[in-house]
């Protein structure tokens, strides 16, 4: 089980990339939160390591099919057992 924070830059806001990122971590049974943060979209994600690294690759394609991601960045976090669904904040 691993957790990430995960940055998305581009063209992310207003194009439904947090809705289809939320449908992706369900997809990919991954749990954690999404959201608008400044010029960029924000994501914790917590799952096993070959889910997380399937969702991660998701969205970096391009969650919605409005969006276009320009840039990333990715941060390994400690575990949050609190966490028990995907949710757009």
């Amino acid at each position: 089980m691993e957790r990430k924070h995960i940055q998305v830059f581009g063209t992310v806001q207003g194009v439904g990339f947090r809705y289809y990122t939320q449908i992706l971590g369900n997809q990919h049974h991954v749990v954690g939160t999404v959201q608008n943060v400044e010029d960029y979209v924000d994501i914790y994600a917590q799952g096993e390591k070959d889910n997380l690294e399937s969702f991660i690759n998701s969205v970096i394609e391009g969650a919605s099919p409005a969006s276009h991601v320009t840039n990333y960045q990715i941060e390994d976090l400690d575990l949050d057992e609190s966490l028990t669904d995907f949710k757009t904040i």
